[in-house]
């Protein structure tokens, strides 16, 4: 039985619940951790897509991840949603007071393609995110965003891992699912090799938080000590266990089974 493992989420909250700081709770507690947060934003949303973000004051965030970390503590820090550069700025900070691994997930844009990140807010994420990186999870639009590389294939997507681990980060997970083709391909890159995580596609539109989901699978991986190769397979088997189960909610891209593991397998 892995240790607890302690994550501190700075990200959005997501009112429907399938992602956002909501589905990274329901992550961290499947397998077994224990999720703080500090929220950055509160969205109006459902599987039908983002009709509202109502930003929380940058004093506010700051302070939230500041009355976790100087009591409860944090052996991993996951971030999602942060929205602008400002709050792009201030996480920095705060990840450097913290000094633990960061699982850092550069949310973009919405499954419904609303965007949840100012364009002025992605060289911020370049510069100042991504060198404090122990793992960065950017999913095809987001890799080129942060690149330049246009990527439509899993060479691409390499291509786009290596300029990101020479911008600073430290190990990246190139998630494949927006490159085409029946399989889906996902690349752990760090300097001293690259892992493939491949399945067959799942055809469904129960989509809606993966990201958020996988990134949060895979802090409390390391907040649990696992070695890092370790924590992003574990997170990769169950994410796809939770698309396989999604329960079928709502009319648009729905969420994950998060709960899975609860109930076991059966």
């Amino acid at each position: 039985m892995p240790v607890l493992g302690r994550v501190l989420i700075i990200a959005g909250s997501d009112s429907g619940g399938g992602a956002g700081i909501q589905a990274d709770i329901k992550t961290v507690t499947a397998l077994g951790g224990y999720a703080a947060t500090a929220i950055t934003a509160v969205t109006v949303q459902n599987t039908l897509g983002v009709t509202g973000v109502h930003p929380i004051p940058l004093d506010v965030v700051a302070a939230q991840a500041r009355a976790v970390l100087s009591d409860i503590g944090a052996d991993a820090i996951k971030t999602g949603m942060l929205g602008d550069a400002a709050t792009v700025e201030l996480v920095a900070g705060l990840l450097d007071e913290a000094n633990v691994p960061a699982v850092i997930d550069p949310v973009m844009v919405a499954k419904g393609g609303a965007s949840l990140l100012a364009r002025a807010a992605v060289a911020a994420v370049r510069e100042r995110l991504v060198p404090r990186a122990a793992l960065l999870t950017p999913n095809a639009p987001e890799a080129e965003a942060l690149t330049g590389i246009a990527v439509a294939t899993t060479d691409d997507l390499r291509r786009a891992g290596e300029a990101l681990l020479a911008a600073g980060a430290r190990a990246v997970l190139m998630k494949g699912g927006h490159v085409p083709g029946d399989r889906v391909t996902d690349l752990l890159m760090t300097p001293a090799g690259e892992t493939i995580f491949e399945s067959e596609r799942i055809d469904t539109r129960h989509t809606h938080g993966t990201g958020c989901t996988l990134a949060s699978a895979c802090a409390v991986g390391l907040a649990q000590g696992l070695p890092l190769t370790d924590a992003v397979a574990r997170a990769w088997a169950y994410v796809q266990e939770a698309i396989v189960r999604a329960p079928g909610l709502g009319r648009g891209h729905g969420p994950l089974d998060h709960g899975w593991p609860l109930r076991g397998r059966a």
